[in-house]
């Protein structure tokens, strides 16, 4: 009985991965049309250089099987790179895409969204760590006095925690979306995690707002920016 219960999970595992992988290749579709062309391209590239290089060592046959794994690994490398820029891209410039991406952070951050929202969609997160809590605020310039707001609150829940205010945007100053994740886990940490659990439970009370997320897939780890 375990056999066939364990058979079935690892199915449903794999099926779960095709539809992952699925999703963030229409996404990338639609923001980059040309990356089947891409993939392709990479793909018989790297194959067919494989096959004449190791061809003039070893029988062409032995070549190609064994350049084969290579040229997928490095298709699939490519395509997750693009895949990671495209679902940024995707969301950018909507309402919540910062509560999206810090919430796709799965380990070590408890994001609660939209702690604050304005009448022009301007709004504030709040992120709870071992850097200690971070107000992450997206929208005009007036979201600084509400960021300013919800630090003094924090500050009435949990004295003496770190609190850190990132801005998100293009502008200078800000953290642009696509380097949100990494700027957050490059904080210093600062709390426990003992301590960081007491905060967690201390906000908990504040709660949040209601608000829609961005749809789509999200990489849980943030695409190098060169």
């Amino acid at each position: 009985m375990s056999m066939f219960k364990k058979k079935a999970k690892e199915k449903k595992i794999k099926k779960q991965r095709f539809q992952v992988f699925r999703d963030a290749y229409k996404v990338t579709k639609q923001v980059k049309p040309w990356i089947t062309a891409a993939l392709a391209g990479i793909f018989l590239t790297t194959w067919g250089a494989g096959i004449a290089i190791g061809g003039v060592v070893v029988s062409p046959y032995y070549a190609a099987f064994v350049s084969l794994p290579l040229a997928a690994l490095l298709t699939l490398l490519f395509f997750t790179r693009q895949a990671g820029t495209a679902a940024y891209s995707s969301i950018e410039g909507q309402m919540g895409a910062g509560a999206s991406v810090l919430m796709a952070i799965r380990k070590g951050w408890t994001t609660t969204p939209a702690v604050a929202v304005s009448r022009n969609q301007d709004m504030v997160h709040r992120s709870v760590g071992r850097a200690g809590i971070v107000l992450t605020g997206e929208g005009t310039q007036a979201v600084r006095q509400m960021m300013a707001d919800e630090k003094k609150k924090a500050e009435r829940f949990a004295p003496g925690v770190p609190i850190i205010e990132i801005l998100v945007g293009k502008e200078e100053g800000r953290i642009p979306i696509q380097k949100l994740q990494r700027h957050m886990r490059r904080l210093p940490k600062k709390l426990t995690p003992h301590q960081m659990r007491e905060v967690r439970a201390r906000l908990k009370a504040v709660g949040g707002m209601s608000m829609p997320i961005p749809k789509g897939p999200m990489p849980t780890r943030a695409p190098k920016i060169r």
